[in-house]
């Protein structure tokens, strides 16, 4: 499948509970989640590598259409509802509109 929209996004966690926002965000990958989803074809969970309570995540999805449609669904209003209660600050989004990459399995 090809990516025709995706963003990244920076997360601040309360002090000490970046552990808990990587777990949380990592759930999005199991069976009936996001993530899981086929129109999902990037899912990216990184740190950072000075700052624990910092997280990225990014993401590409097979249309901006799909990727609010997933998002809509109980699935993932019940992620987002618990990363909400994880944060210090509003997170930070870039979306774009990916050119030409790669994108494997870990």
């Amino acid at each position: 499948m090809i990516v025709t929209y995706g963003f990244n996004a920076t997360l601040t966690a309360k002090p000490h509970m970046g552990d808990r926002l990587v777990d949380l965000l990592l759930t999005g990958l199991n069976e009936g989640n996001p993530g899981a989803s086929e129109h999902c074809v990037v899912y990216l969970v990184s740190r950072s590598a000075s700052d624990p309570d910092l997280v990225h995540i990014t993401e590409g999805w097979t249309s901006e259409e799909d990727h609010h449609r997933i998002f809509a669904g109980k699935a993932a209003q019940a992620i987002v509802a618990q990363i909400d209660g994880l944060l210090a600050k509003e997170s930070e989004y870039t979306d774009y509109l990916p050119v030409r990459g790669k994108a494997a399995a870990f």
